[in-house]
């Protein structure tokens, strides 16, 4: 029975964590043999509970201290082949730079998704460049991001394949039930207008440039629902005591319903500095939400603007400001309620998770 191990650098909850968790469950059902390995000490995020009931392995490998440390590909290789792992599936730079040497180590193949631009340059660029060659096959989750990595130079061009982000259809769709209920519970009115986003809360995503831009449309019928949560929630809740705004933004933490939170939402914000294909702009869409966007990564391939939504310069807060109010006002502006059926192709035809693993197999196959 093939053994596939999933490495990340922590189980904390985020986009590629959540790409991860569903190739896990698809491989499960497969037939596989399933681990998810983090580099993270303890305590797990919350996806290390999500992994283990749905069936998979759980292990921690822990990284000792910040800098590059050796001695981890070799306690890495030493778990691999103790359990006879075949495929090893990394999982950002991070865990490329320990998990393809070890994967080599321990004869098993490797394949990496890069779900981001990683822009950290210096020694960890050269780490993870060095790794990249170790790699069978290495997948981007969008043209961008592999142009990134050509520029970069982060793998041979002959092991780059491009595989956009898919979602499953079954669980994201709209649902005016959820949309009542996620409302009641925090105490927003039926006919509020409600902005909305779902992201973990890091210095790429840049949610003071989104509350920054909000802060002059909120009150008592318009509301900021921020969900997610990392190392600047603090920050975060501050400013919005800072812009008098706290009243009328509510910052819900990791939610394990997103699907839900997203049907509360009636206009789906979002302020990266720098993306992949972030899953949650397609589950917003298939919600049936209007999207505004930075225009960053691999997200204006699927908003269609004017469309399906407004795209706006990364360094442009008064565009995001003014795109934002637009649909305030005016909320039926574009399909507000109809986006589910105005989906990329792509999107629309994604399979379940289960298939979207063979799709990443096959490109691992062919090295």
């Amino acid at each position: 029975m093939t053994h596939v191990t999933h490495l990340l650098s922590s189980f904390g909850m985020g986009g590629q964590e959540r790409v991860a968790y569903d190739l896990a469950v698809g491989q499960l059902r497969a037939g596989w043999r399933v681990s998810a390995v983090s580099l993270a000490p303890p305590p797990d995020g919350p996806l290390g509970a999500e992994f283990a009931a749905a069936g998979v392995h759980v292990e921690r490998i822990a990284r000792q201290h910040e800098g590059l440390e050796p001695s981890l590909v070799l306690r890495l290789a030493r778990w691999l082949r103790g359990a006879d792992v075949d495929l090893v599936h990394t999982h950002n730079r991070m865990a490329l730079i320990y998990g393809a040497p070890a994967a080599r180590l321990a004869r098993a193949r490797v394949v990496h998704t890069k779900h981001g631009k990683n822009p950290m340059g210096g020694t960890r660029l050269f780490a993870g460049n060095v790794a990249g060659r170790l790699v069978h096959a290495f997948v981007a989750v969008s043209d961008e991001t592999a142009a990134v990595a050509r520029r970069r130079h982060e793998v041979p061009t002959k092991r780059l394949s491009v595989i956009d982000n898919g979602i499953d259809l079954s669980r994201f769709h709209p649902d005016e039930l959820a949309r009542t209920r996620i409302r009641q519970e925090l105490g927003i009115a039926s006919d509020a207008c409600v902005i909305g986003t779902v992201a973990r809360i890091a210095p790429e995503k840049n949610h003071a440039r989104l509350l920054r831009a909000v802060a002059p449309l909120l009150g008592a019928h318009t509301r900021l629902v921020i969900a997610g949560d990392g190392p600047l929630l603090a920050d975060v809740r501050a400013q919005t005591v800072e812009l008098g705004i706290a009243d009328h933004a509510h910052l819900l933490g990791v939610r394990q319903d997103a699907a839900a939170v997203l049907n509360a939402f009636d206009i789906f914000a979002m302020s990266s500095n720098t993306e992949g294909l972030p899953l949650v702009v397609l589950e917003a869409m298939a919600s049936g939400l209007p999207i505004v966007s930075t225009s960053v990564g691999g997200i204006p391939n699927v908003v269609e603007e004017g469309q399906t939504g407004f795209l706006v310069p990364a360094s442009d807060e008064a565009a995001l400001s003014e795109r934002l109010a637009s649909l305030v006002q005016d909320p039926y502006e574009i399909l507000c309620g109809a986006n589910a059926e105005r989906l990329p192709r792509f999107v629309r035809a994604r399979p379940p998770p289960r298939v979207i693993v063979c799709r990443v197999n096959d490109v691992w196959d062919r090295w």
